[in-house]
């Protein structure tokens, strides 16, 4: 118990033990320095505890549920029943495995851990409240601070989180039962995920979204391979509407959308759900931190700016992760945070983001690295492009699992790989080949001659890399 305000110091404070934080905290402390690590909840973020991790657990144990009743063209038979409240449990097993190996490693490492929410007081000094009835604070003064309090969802008004009828991301994560019908407002890449997972578990799945399509900040092409299969497990869109009230009829909500375009002449739509799911995004979360104390910088947005050493318009301040901008990807806050602390340390570290790889598990998953053709052309780089679809891949027929394609990019005059799209199966582990490519500045040449094993899901990489050089063995150039 710490009674009263007592004041200790640490060259080196990292706020928040999400996946940018810890990873900091670590590298930090492998370079020799003094590392105090605050965290208000659980070790691990967002990400570990009600994103990521226990996400893809269920995106998994659903996969599997749904795989075992519905192969009957491969001669399989079964009628499997889901237990969702042990399959949570068994989620929550995975967290917790996760998360305690994060304080194992970060105390092997020679991180101090204190628990409690952190506030700046000063420009080198922060207090933190520690939880709980007695438990006090205490002051920490610092020579350089990393800020990795990373994001959570964004409520809409009129649609409060309470867990009974409204839920958040973490909320449809901890669910006890399978709703009977889902109401899903936004089909971005949280809404998409979360559809596939409680459409295969037999709930009646709606999406609304403002939008003209699902999972907006991607292709047509790759979006719409994903919406065709949401469509096939039973999922309903209604896109160009926005979710304007609901109100409590018994123990459903019911909501009402209303055309995103005031002038279109499409009517309102009335949609009876058990639960509600508002998945629009997220914020960062910097206004526990009393950040004006330490005159740290937020834009419009409420993200902190840094630069490629991931530092705030104060030197020796640095902010890592979700808080930093987008994108909102865990591995990405990672990278920063080891970026920060080597910079602390006075390494030359900078991030480079051109092969920053990014995945959406959905059914099938889309992967994505560098630049797409358009964006390429923007840039003034004549793109080159080489494609291969799945359902002439041996690997994807004999797993019955031929949608989506391999898309790779490349600049023209040099056949230099420098993007890639992948929607298909398996495409989030595909997709760190061409994303190693990149960081490497290889060719077509590079990825085609390489000779990748059969039969596997990577040999369509090659094809397609082939194919941009007109050079593709199972496909027509």
């Amino acid at each position: 118990m710490v009674v009263g305000d007592v004041t200790t110091s640490t060259d080196v404070l990292v706020i928040g033990a999400g996946p940018g934080g810890y990873a900091a905290a670590i590298r930090a402390a492998q370079l020799d320095l003094d590392v105090t690590l605050v965290e208000k909840e659980a070790y691990g973020g967002a990400c570990l505890n009600r994103g990521c991790i226990p996400s893809k657990a269920l995106i998994n144990g659903s996969k599997l549920a749904s795989k075992a009743g519905n192969s009957e063209e491969l001669g399989i038979y079964a009628d499997p029943t889901v237990a969702l409240d042990e399959m949570m449990d068994w989620k929550d097993g995975v967290v917790d495995q996760l998360t305690s190996g994060i304080e194992q490693l970060c105390t092997a490492a020679g991180v101090n851990l204190l628990q409690g929410t952190a506030e700046f007081a000063a420009e080198n000094k922060i207090r933190i409240v520690h939880q709980g009835e007695g438990q006090g604070s205490e002051s920490l003064k610092f020579e350089r601070c990393i800020i990795a309090t990373g994001s959570r969802p964004v409520a809409i008004p009129g649609f409060d989180f309470d867990d009974e009828y409204i839920v958040s991301s973490a909320g449809a994560l901890s669910l006890e039962t399978v709703p009977d019908e889902l109401a899903i407002v936004g089909a971005g890449y949280i809404g998409m995920e979360l559809a596939t997972v409680y459409s295969r578990l037999g709930s009646d799945v709606t999406v609304i979204e403002m939008l003209e399509q699902a999972l907006p900040s991607y292709e047509r092409d790759i979006a719409s391979v994903v919406r065709q299969r949401a469509e096939n497990l039973g999922v309903d869109f209604h896109f160009g509407y926005t979710a304007d009230s609901w109100a409590a009829s018994g123990d459903k909500a019911v909501l009402t959308a209303v055309p995103a375009d005031e002038a279109a002449d499409d009517s309102d739509v009335e949609i009876t759900a058990e639960k509600i799911l508002v998945a629009v995004g997220r914020r960062p979360v910097t206004d526990t931190l009393s950040i004006d104390a330490a005159g740290v910088e937020t834009n419009s947005q409420g993200f902190i700016p840094t630069d490629s050493r991931c530092r705030t318009n104060k030197e020796h301040i640095f902010a890592v992760g979700d808080v930093a901008g987008e994108p909102m990807l865990a591995h990405k806050g990672s990278k920063e945070g080891e970026v920060a602390a080597e910079v602390i340390a006075g390494e030359p570290a900078a991030v480079d983001y051109q092969a920053l790889p990014a995945a959406v598990f959905t059914e099938p998953e889309i992967g994505t690295v560098g630049l797409t053709t358009t964006q390429a052309a923007n840039e003034g780089i004549t793109p080159v492009t080489g494609k291969f679809q799945f359902q002439a891949s041996g690997r994807a027929l004999t797993a019955n699992r031929t949608d989506g394609f391999v898309r790779i990019v490349a600049a023209k005059e040099t056949e230099r790989v420098i993007g890639a799209q992948i929607v298909g199966p398996e495409a989030s582990e595909l997709i760190a080949e061409i994303a190693a490519m990149i960081e490497m500045g290889a060719k077509l040449q590079d990825i085609g001659s390489t000779v990748h094993t059969h039969p596997t899901l990577s040999e369509s990489v090659m094809e397609a890399a082939q194919n941009a050089r007109g050079k593709a063995i199972h496909k027509r150039n």
